[in-house]
């Protein structure tokens, strides 16, 4: 299990560390870059619905690298993920600007954004089943929760070098080169990535049963309630995480006017927290339940969110790093129970593609346009109120559908099969 733990943290990490990248980018500098001629709130807009763009084809992707999980083994499926978002992050640090080549420039970015989604697409899926399909029963919840840490730290690697380089050098020299050095530092993530494939050998997981010839086709026909209600329970974390890391990096640099230094160091300190906070709430799940540690944390966050900006409005630091942190720990509350609550909808056949195609369309329906629809309102009605509207109201939908998701069966291998129970070690109470 120590061994499966690495893997799915590298994989996610890896993955996720290219995809932050560019969320930074888009919120900081891509909009000078790539969209000199509008204003800066239309080239905001702009660059940030490049960042959408990547959503738009991961449940393409989640398709498509569920049907080779399923039918191939978690492993290839996993590592071609891995290995597809570093060589095309790569290429977004050598792209040409407007400056250089002018509307060719975009879209050659829309481009690199759509390859990036199609692999993040496949990405999760196979990171959550390396762990969750081989976890004993009663810690299924804590082990799954480690392909979820990945996240926390690709964001902090990803701001780090951010802070670094924009510490570093000076504006001119950033927007010239500096800002491509974090893209490129993804050259070494192929490797890894390489090296990764090398010690998956022997932890695929085994296959109980003949793979079905069309995962998909069978999960669209026998498992599509299953699939809607865990795309409705990933609306919010989608739309939280980021609402809390892409949109407050402009909400505090162009709305508030804070140094880019102390945002980057605010996001640093509350996705820390987070990196002990998810898995602590995924092992609360595995002793409460999954549906009642999300309950937690979404009624935390759709209360929360109006108290979070409040205090990020007074411009102080100290207070906005709070505001966050206790953000995130309610986000735990949601995200860390994930991986083992969707694994244990779907049976063993389709449940790559389940998982990857259910999780996929929530995070387009809640991430892809969060930043922008943040945006948008704040330009709109000039309050905060109007975004944590926004963020309760996709709280409750997220509630509604965890509290119609029928008891998952928790096993060892085999957690769902056609409605019928297949593990009698440890009951479904509460579960």
């Amino acid at each position: 299990m120590r061994k499966k733990v690495a893997i799915a943290v590298a994989g996610s990490a890896i993955e996720w560390f290219d995809f932050f990248i560019y969320a930074t980018a888009s919120a900081l500098v891509l909009n000078r870059l790539f969209f000199p001629d509008f204003s800066d709130s239309a080239g905001t807009l702009l660059s940030l619905s490049t960042f959408a763009v990547g959503f738009l084809v991961r449940p393409l992707g989640a398709a498509l690298f569920g049907h080779f999980g399923d039918r191939y083994g978690r492993k290839p499926a996993l590592v071609t993920a891995m290995t597809l978002m570093g060589v095309t992050t790569v290429a977004i640090g050598v792209l040409p600007t407007y400056a250089s080549v002018g509307a060719l420039a975009p879209v050659l970015l829309v481009l690199m954004r759509l390859i990036q989604g199609l692999a993040l697409g496949g990405q999760w899926g196979g990171a959550v089943l390396i762990v969750t399909e081989s976890a004993p029963a009663n810690r299924r919840g804590f082990y799954g929760s480690f392909a979820q840490i990945g996240v926390p730290l690709a964001l902090i690697a990803s701001t780090v070098v951010f802070l670094i380089l924009s510490a570093a050098t000076s504006e001119q020299a950033f927007l010239s080169w500096g800002w491509r050095v974090p893209f490129l530092l993804s050259l070494l993530l192929v490797g890894i990535g390489i090296f990764t494939q090398s010690r998956l050998e022997g932890v695929d997981s085994e296959q109980d049963e003949r793979p079905e010839r069309m995962p998909l086709l069978e999960l669209m026909r026998d498992h599509w309630k299953e699939t809607l209600l865990a795309a409705g329970a990933t609306l919010l974390n989608a739309a939280a995480y980021y609402l809390l890391a892409v949109y407050v990096l402009t909400y505090f640099a162009n709305d508030l006017g804070f140094p880019k230094n102390r945002i980057l160091t605010a996001v640093i300190i509350s996705a820390a927290v987070s990196i002990f906070t998810i898995p602590a709430a995924a092992l609360l799940s595995d002793r409460i339940g999954r549906r009642k540690t999300y309950f937690i944390g979404g009624i935390g966050l759709g209360l929360w969110v109006f108290p979070m900006f409040w205090l990020i409005n007074t411009g102080q630091f100290v207070l906005a790093a709070i505001a966050l942190i206790v953000a995130q720990i309610f986000f735990s509350f949601t995200y860390g129970p994930a991986p083992a609550l969707f694994s244990e909808m779907f049976g063993q056949k389709v449940r790559y593609s389940g998982v990857s195609v259910g999780y996929q369309i929530g995070a387009v329906g809640g991430g892809a346009f969060a930043p922008l629809i943040a945006t948008s309102l704040y330009d709109t009605f000039g309050s905060s109120n109007a975004i944590a509207l926004y963020m309760t109201g996709i709280a409750a939908i997220s509630l509604v559908a965890v509290r119609l998701i029928s008891h998952p069966h928790v096993g060892k291998t085999e957690f769902r099969d056609s409605g019928e129970e297949t593990s009698v070690d440890v009951t479904l109470e509460n579960r």
